[in-house]
């Protein structure tokens, strides 16, 4: 099983960046792929789920409008568009696999993070001017 993530970097505040997490031998039924972001010092928080079965997604209260996760079943690849970019949107932003449920429960933060099986290494997004 493998999660890549690509895409972070460096943008202005305003403006948009698209992260892509390649994903590979996952068999969860129903499988959900989420992203979640983590600064220094503060406990790593979910951002979005999608559903990759039915394509049901799932935001954080911090970015709904903002952000959109989707999904790509042919090619295997979860993107999070990220528009209008927040200074507080800096941090290392990680893929991760699991059933569904358990990633939408770690959103809502009703569960730790750390029952999440699978991550990726994570793509940092610093937003400044």
């Amino acid at each position: 099983v493998q999660l890549v993530e690509s895409g972070g970097g460096w943008v202005q505040p305003g403006r948009s960046l698209t992260l892509s997490c390649a994903t590979s031998g996952f068999t969860y039924d129903p499988l959900g792929i989420g992203w979640f972001r983590q600064t220094p010092g503060k406990e790593r928080e979910g951002v979005a789920v999608i559903n990759v079965k039915d394509d049901n997604t799932y935001y954080a209260d911090s970015v709904p409008g903002r952000f959109t996760i989707s999904s790509n079943r042919a090619n295997r690849i979860v993107t999070l568009q990220m528009n209008g970019l927040k200074p507080e949107d800096t941090g290392d932003y990680y893929c991760a696999a699991d059933r569904v449920d358990l990633l939408i429960a770690v959103l809502r933060k009703a569960v730790p993070h750390r029952h999440v099986a699978h991550w990726g290494r994570g793509t940092a997004v610093i937003v400044s001017s």
